[in-house]
């Protein structure tokens, strides 16, 4: 009996011992897995981590972009009404320019009129016949051309006969010019 007692007690020793190794072996298979599924486990939560940061930098990046296509709208926008309110400020000055022209032309165009009218009423009232009806006819006939003349011309035109007598007489108009600042000087002193 003592033989099949040993022979129980070895086949329970081995029992205990195969059973001991594999719960040996099955903790070390879980502590492997359990290892494992930690390391995946800190690898995805780095993976996400390393695409969040990335979606935030892309984030910032796109936000960085748009406000420096707002800067640069805005800036060309400011610039184009800076360059629209010059332009109307310029067609405004061209217009009172030009309604400041209109108005001398007006003006030439009245005196050469009224010229022409004093030469029809010096015609009119003077005498016709004798010494003192030829003066008179040639003075009315000197006051109607020129009267024509300024009415005619208007200023730009009589400006640009006054820049070609000078051209065509630079001596004989420094003199002139001489001379009328002369009489201007005394006369701004008296």
């Amino acid at each position: 009996m003592s033989n099949v007692t040993s022979t129980r007690s070895q086949t329970e020793q081995d029992k205990s011992r195969t059973t001991g190794t594999q719960t040996g072996q099955a903790a070390q298979d879980a502590a492997r897995t359990a290892g494992q599924k930690a390391q995946d486990t800190a690898q995805a939560a780095g993976q996400k981590a390393q695409d969040f940061a990335h979606q935030a930098g892309q984030k910032a990046q796109d936000f960085a972009h748009t406000a420096g296509q707002k800067a640069q709208e805005f800036a060309h926008t400011a610039g184009q009404k800076i360059s629209d309110a010059a332009s109307a400020a310029g067609h405004k000055v061209q217009d009172a320019a030009s309604a400041v022209g209109h108005k001398a032309e007006d003006a030439t165009s009245t005196l050469g009129s009224g010229i022409q009218s004093a030469a029809n009423r010096v015609r009119d009232s003077l005498p016709r016949e004798g010494m003192l009806g030829k003066a008179s006819e040639a003075f009315a006939d000197t006051l109607d051309r020129t009267g024509r003349y300024i009415e005619e011309r208007n200023i730009s035109g009589m400006a640009n006969d006054v820049t070609e007598v000078i051209r065509r007489n630079p001596i004989p108009a420094v003199l002139v010019a001489v001379g009328l600042g002369f009489l201007l000087g005394r006369t701004l002193r008296r």
